[in-house]
C-alpha cells in the first residue's frame, strides 16, 4: 500500500477486516433452509438469480424485473414459487446498492417485511 501512511494503512486493514467480519457472520447465517437471492440492480430491469445455501443455482434462468410494483410482484411470485419447489422456506435477499436504483425494491421488501442485506 504505497502511499499511505502506517496510520491510514493500519486504518485502511482495520476497516478491510470489519467488512470481511460481517459478511462472514452474513454468510453464517445462511442455512440449509434457505433460498438465497441476488440482486443486480440497475435503473429500469434488475435482474435476479437464485441459488440454495451452497451456492448451487436452483432456478432454470434467471429472472429480468421492471423496477416497478409489477416487477416487485413478479420476483415475489418466482421466489415463491423456487421456494415450494425446492421446499426452501426461509429467504434472504441480497442486493448491490448500485446508486438510488435499489430504494424502491428494498422499501418494498422491507413493507413486506422481508430482510435484505
Amino acid at each position: 500500500m504505497m502511499g499511505l501512511s502506517r496510520t491510514h494503512q493500519g486504518g485502511a486493514l482495520t476497516m478491510k477486516f470489519k467488512e470481511i467480519d460481517a459478511q462472514n457472520q452474513r454468510v453464517e447465517q445462511i442455512t440449509t433452509s434457505h433460498l438465497v437471492i441476488g440482486i443486480d440492480m440497475a435503473k429500469e430491469i434488475h435482474v435476479a438469480q437464485a441459488a440454495n445455501f451452497r451456492g448451487i443455482v436452483v432456478s432454470k434462468r434467471h429472472l429480468s424485473f421492471s423496477n416497478s410494483i409489477e416487477g416487485f410482484e413478479k420476483l415475489s411470485r418466482w421466489m415463491s414459487e423456487l421456494q415450494q419447489k425446492h421446499r426452501l422456506n426461509r429467504l434472504i435477499i441480497g442486493m448491490e446498492p448500485t446508486g438510488h436504483y435499489w430504494f424502491n425494491l428494498a422499501n418494498w421488501l422491507s413493507d413486506k417485511d422481508v430482510q435484505v442485506d
